[in-house]
């Protein structure tokens, strides 16, 4: 899929709204924007500060370390839902 898009006097675009939709966009607040091979590539990613709290039932209780990263593992893929 292409679309045209403008870019402002500030240097902001705007993603259509079906790109957003395909690639995930509209759950996410934050993105990464690099530059590979002169072109520009905007990818979803989870703002780390999105996670606060989100395992503060489980630390009452004592865990392993293999434990302890499932459930980071299954909160970070809840996220990205």
């Amino acid at each position: 899929m292409q679309k045209i898009v403008s870019i402002t006097s500030q240097g902001q675009i705007t993603l259509p709204a079906s790109i957003r939709r395909i690639m995930g966009l509209d759950f996410y607040k934050k993105a990464l924007v690099k530059i590979e091979n002169k072109k520009i590539i905007v990818e979803p990613t989870v703002d780390l500060l999105s996670l606060g709290g989100l395992l503060k039932n489980k630390a009452k209780k004592k865990r392993n370390i293999n434990e302890i990263i499932k459930l980071e593992e299954k909160a970070i893929a809840k996220m990205s839902k």
